[in-house]
């Protein structure tokens, strides 16, 4: 049918419709939504549902998610054009936040209905590790698998988030937050430039002072994970401290490598000492000892973000 018009779109997009699509619906005489498309979304476009068979040869626009649906399939089948609606990137996610959506209400799967922010924790752990495992190991297979895995919790604890009676959200409030926090530790990138980012190490330590400003952080202890397992602890409180101009050596050992820590570990279980608990209680000690610095300077009036290896010295509990 000359001039007729075949127009699937996206149904996770919603009545979303290609600008190329706009004259041909204009100039039509009769506009209809296929049968193929949910009831919520037909009224949204607000046209009536297409018959199988069109009388005549006026332009006709039938808009279907799927060209095998029967008035959609049968205009294309008299000579009309195709023309469809090109997925954003991204746009599997609205799929993947369905299904979790589905999952989770009435009718749904009765275990993940069940699912709490804490019955969940060590699935997150668990899929954590397994995509390390994945990167360490060079697995592309896996690691694509166990990115989704990864992604699975986070849908989860949003879709639960959602459902609190006190303080609801749920996951484009997560999406939003994340956009804000990338948007606004890049000025350089989306607020026309910072001249005081010219590489990534210059990036690392402006994304510092943003974040510092934004989270009025008072020690640098502060926003670290103390529940994230022993050698990364030690790992991060060395980073921070070292950020801070903590002077080497009032750091823990820093000689030790792999195959020192492994040594260390051994004899410690040898000892029927616990080397994760030992190191954990280190790292606490360690925390502990720089909160107590950072205290002893604020008191004395000093900045404690802006200390020398002096100022450390000094302040440092004996």
């Amino acid at each position: 049918m000359s001039g007729s018009l075949v127009v699937l779109i996206d149904v996770r997009l919603g009545a979303v419709l290609p600008a190329a699509a706009l004259g041909a619906i204009r100039a039509a005489d009769e506009v209809y939504a296929g049968t193929d498309l949910p009831a919520d979304l037909v009224a949204a476009l607000g046209v009536p549902t297409a018959p199988e068979l069109f009388d005549g040869g006026r332009p006709v626009v039938v808009i279907a998610a799927e060209l095998t649906e029967p008035s959609a399939a049968a205009l294309f089948a008299a000579g009309a054009s195709v023309l469809g609606t090109p997925a954003p990137s991204g746009a599997e996610l609205l799929s993947s936040v369905a299904v979790m959506d589905r999952l989770r209400s009435p009718g749904g799967c009765p275990w993940d209905a069940e699912q709490t922010h804490e019955s969940l924790r060590r699935y997150l752990v668990e899929e954590t590790y397994e995509l390390l495992e994945a990167i360490e190991d060079g697995d592309r297979p896996a690691l694509r698998e166990e990115l989704g895995d990864v992604l699975l919790q986070v849908l989860f604890h949003a879709r639960i988030a959602e459902e609190d009676g006190v303080d609801p959200f749920g996951v484009d409030d997560v999406a939003a937050d994340l956009v804000g926090k990338l948007v606004g530790r890049h000025p350089h990138v989306f607020a026309g430039g910072d001249p005081s980012v010219r590489d990534s190490v210059t990036q690392q330590h402006r994304w510092e002072e943003l974040k510092q400003a934004e989270k009025q952080r008072q020690s640098s202890v502060d926003g670290v994970a103390l529940g994230q397992p022993s050698v990364s602890l030690a790992a991060k409180l060395t980073q921070r401290a070292t950020r801070a101009g903590v002077p080497a050596d009032l750091l823990p050992g820093n000689d030790d490598v792999g195959p020192a820590l492994f040594a260390i570990a051994a004899a410690a279980v040898s000892a029927g000492l616990d080397p994760e608990g030992e190191l954990r209680a280190a790292g606490l000690r360690f925390a502990a000892d720089l909160r107590a610095a950072e205290a002893a300077a604020a008191d004395a009036g000093v900045d404690p973000l802006a200390m020398d290896a002096h100022a450390w010295r000094k302040f440092w509990p004996r």
